[in-house]
């Protein structure tokens, strides 16, 4: 029996909708239907035998082999398109960012319009995935700036500010009385967003239980949506739909941010990303 074979066309679909939260917003980003975008994941869906994303309210939510899928996606488009540029060499002048998926939606903007300025009618690519996984592809060079959790990768890099952190939930959610454990949920480990979530919370003696994680940032959006659970989210932008800040439990500081530039790269570039970084992360007042 031959191997199945996953799609590329329809696994850039399916990081688009972990990405964009939803079909609609990433038909939106890739410039094609709505309908086309369905398509593409029941092509998957029918590839691996299974459901991988099913909708929920006004709303999607992976499954666990969504959530999986999305995961290995990311890794294949990644080698895919990192070979395209090797072999093909048809890109010309461009430029690789990286980024968390925490306040992805805020610095890539600014990173893309600070590269653009110092280099006009350079391509920008993006590249969003966890913070030692960033590292490494800067370091490989298939990344040419990276910004991302300082902890949570290890190589330091260049310290560029601290991302301000806060808790989020759907609106009037109200915990259990104490003294049941606050729900949580979040990143699956590892994540120093996570692991900084828990112990605020023990440093002020407040017992905390993980009541759901994905392996992603829209997968925890997802799941918190349902009102299971407060997600300590970045507090940079506007509060993702369906969630409003909480101000019911201790307050949690910025976790630090370094960004990290691929050797060789030109220093004016490396130098504006920077910047705009700093900028994006610099305490109002």
């Amino acid at each position: 029996m031959p191997q199945p074979v996953l799609d590329i066309v329809a696994l850039r679909s399916l990081t688009a909708i972990a990405d964009c939260g939803g079909f609609h917003r990433a038909a939106h980003s890739l410039a094609l239907s709505q309908s086309a975008v369905s398509q593409h994941v029941r092509r998957l869906e029918k590839t691996l035998g299974s459901r991988v994303v099913e909708r929920e309210g006004r709303g999607t939510r992976f499954t666990s082999e969504g959530r999986l899928l999305v995961e290995q996606a990311r890794r294949i488009l990644a080698v895919h398109d990192e070979a395209v540029r090797v072999l093909l060499d048809t890109e010309g002048d461009t430029v690789t960012i990286g980024s968390t998926e925490h306040a992805a939606d805020q610095f890539l903007p600014r990173l893309t319009a600070a590269v653009q300025e110092v280099r006009p009618g350079c391509r920008v690519r993006f590249r969003i995935d966890r913070s030692a996984r960033l590292v490494e592809a800067v370091e490989r060079g298939s990344v040419d700036v990276a910004v991302y959790v300082t902890e949570a990768a290890a190589t330091e890099g260049t310290p560029v500010g601290g991302l301000p952190l806060t808790w989020h939930a759907t609106p009037g959610w109200v915990p259990p009385p104490a003294p049941a454990p606050v729900p949580l949920v979040a990143i699956e480990d590892p994540c120093a967003i996570r692991r900084r979530a828990i112990a605020t919370l023990a440093a002020h003696g407040v017992a905390a239980t993980v009541v759901g994680d994905a392996g992603y940032l829209a997968g925890v959006l997802d799941v918190a949506r349902t009102g299971v659970g407060v997600a300590l989210l970045a507090a940079v932008g506007p509060a993702p739909d369906g969630l409003s800040p909480y101000g019911g439990l201790p307050s949690v500081t910025p976790i630090p941010m370094s960004a990290l530039a691929r050797p060789g790269a030109d220093p004016e570039t490396v130098a504006a990303a920077f910047e705009a970084v700093r900028d994006l992360l610099r305490p109002a007042g």
